[in-house]
């Protein structure tokens, strides 16, 4: 009877033990894959906060791309707060040096890039065909890009937002402002080609309106004050388009212009207030925060960039320089808006 109760106490023993491990085992699996899904669930915290790296390149400071840039910075940080870092370069109205900052963007491989002018667009879409692009204050993109019979979408991997105003109604405002005149030079930058359409559809459509016009183009800034000085001369009303190299240079144009008592209708803002009497301009931090939520799509994948139409401004609104009108003793049309 002893033997046989101390075999079952040894069995009863040798039964709570493996019991024991039993439990012991399921608790660590439910360990392990608790830990697994923590991991998981981690990796997707971190991917939704990734961190966008965006690379600005703009051609030159000057009033209206600088408020372009402002635009889009503020408007991706409220479109993506936290999830951005902006990266501005400017190319002091250098070609060249355009491209070596997009070359820099690319070797960084930044997720987009944003290029404020003409020059700094046609460089990156020489430079890259896989890191989205996308313009600001270019006003043609089928010229800027040597693209026929444009239709709206570039295609690939750039897209962006147009500056181009409605010409011929920039034209008709010349001829609201000055009906009696007769004589219009258009001055311009022969480097800029989006400049040079400007000047051709504005030229245009004033000789139908009875205008007789003459191209002035400089080729770079170091030019500008002999051909405004020979346009001056020349002219009874100078137009100038929305040309970077003129928006670097209204203070020559003024000071030949003004004391000459020849007025200049300018193709935008920021030019208007340097050296014109009047303007049908767009806000550029309105363009500026068009082109961040255009890319806040592409960042988050809600868009695909290669179907992406060029959007232009949605309002244009007359203004005049208060300022430069008294100087020639000119009365603004009604409608007209003072520049501020």
């Amino acid at each position: 009877m002893k033997k046989y109760l101390a075999m079952m106490m040894a069995l009863a023993m040798s039964l709570s033990l493996v019991a024991c491990s039993s439990s012991s085992d399921s608790a660590t699996t439910t360990t392990t894959t608790t830990t697994e899904a923590t991991t998981e669930a981690t990796t997707e915290a971190t991917a939704e906060a990734e961190v966008f790296q965006v690379g600005v390149v703009q051609l030159v400071e000057h009033e209206a791309l600088d408020a372009a840039t402002q635009g889009f910075i503020d408007a991706l940080e409220a479109a993506l707060p936290g999830q951005v870092e902006v990266t501005v370069q400017n190319a002091q109205n250098d070609s060249a040096t355009c491209s070596t900052i997009v070359n820099g963007f690319v070797s960084s491989d930044v997720d987009l890039i944003m290029c404020n002018a003409t020059p700094a667009l046609q460089a990156a879409v020489a430079a890259t065909t896989t890191i989205p692009i996308l313009g600001t204050s270019v006003t043609e993109y089928g010229v800027a890009l040597g693209i026929s019979d444009f239709t709206g979408t570039v295609g690939g991997n750039i897209s962006g937002t147009s500056d181009l105003a409605p010409l011929d109604e920039q034209a008709a405002m010349l001829a609201e402002w000055f009906p009696d005149a007769e004589t219009v030079g258009l001055l311009y930058c022969s480097a800029e080609a989006n400049s040079q359409y400007q000047v051709d559809v504005v030229a245009a459509e004033l000789e139908a309106l009875g205008y007789a016009c003459t191209l002035y183009s400089f080729s770079d800034s170091n030019d500008v004050a002999s051909i405004c000085t020979m346009a001056a001369d020349e002219s009874d009303v100078i137009y100038v388009p929305t040309d970077n190299t003129v928006a670097s240079n209204t203070g020559i144009i003024y000071n030949i212009c003004s004391p000459a008592g020849v007025p200049v209708i300018a193709g935008e803002e920021g030019i208007c207030g340097g050296c014109g009497v009047a303007t049908l301009s767009i806000s550029y931090y309105d363009l500026g925060t068009g082109t961040a939520a255009m890319a806040a799509k592409i960042l988050t994948g809600e868009a695909d960039i290669s179907t992406m139409a060029i959007e232009y401004a949605p309002a244009f609104t007359p203004k005049y320089n208060a300022d430069i009108c008294a100087e020639l003793g000119l009365t603004a049309p009604e409608g007209y808006e003072a520049i501020v």
